[in-house]
């Protein structure tokens, strides 16, 4: 039974509504201080079904992440103690006290501190609202900060968008040939990485 082909082809559909670049600067807008998907996760078909526009969703992606950064810098610094609890409810508490500590010292150090850091953490796959709350509780200097997200978050969405336009049509229809086994390749690692989470909170 195939199940990761007819999403896939649902999503490539979608990807091509006139709406999509609309909704995909919103979910990147949300996504950078509350919302829990990646805006990969549109980004990428929607450069796969129109690959000469990649660059383009990209940049879209990327002011929604921005923005969403300012927002959830403000959130930061002036409704952090009031929104913790929803947070520790959430499961995010950790992830954000975790930055709020490494970013002090980073901050402490230098203004400019804490740039590195967050460009890294910009581009990697993790969500972008543990470091934008993060920085705001630090007070992390704003020029900086929407530096390092400009810089990081960038990197990311062009990478993607370089890629797919890279490879155009024949990306494509190689995805669509294996997005079965791909499919559940990686439905096999998150299942083991919740596996691995539940385990070691089991043993905290």
């Amino acid at each position: 039974m195939k199940i990761f082909a007819p999403l896939y082809d649902r999503a490539i559909t979608w990807s091509r509504h006139r709406h999509a670049p609309a909704i995909l600067g919103v979910l990147s807008f949300f996504e950078a201080f509350i919302f829990p998907v990646m805006p990969e996760v549109m980004l990428g078909p929607m450069c796969l079904a129109r690959p000469r526009r990649a660059y383009l969703f990209a940049a879209i992606s990327l002011a929604g992440s921005l923005l969403g950064a300012l927002v959830g810098y403000a959130l930061g610094h002036f409704a952090f103690e009031l929104i913790r609890p929803l947070f520790e409810w959430l499961g995010w508490i950790q992830g954000i006290d975790e930055w709020v500590g490494k970013l002090t010292e980073m901050v402490r150090q230098s203004p400019w501190g804490a740039f590195w850091a967050l460009v890294a953490a910009g581009f990697l796959p993790v969500p972008l609202k543990f470091f934008t709350w993060a920085s705001g509780v630090v007070g992390v200097p704003l020029l900086p900060f929407m530096a390092s997200m400009f810089v990081g978050r960038g990197k990311r969405v062009f990478l993607l968008a370089f890629v797919l336009r890279l490879g155009g049509e024949k990306a494509e229809a190689t995805l669509r040939k294996y997005i079965e086994p791909l499919g559940w390749v990686a439905l096999a690692l998150v299942a083991g990485l919740i596996g691995w989470l539940a385990l070691r909170a089991g043993h905290a």
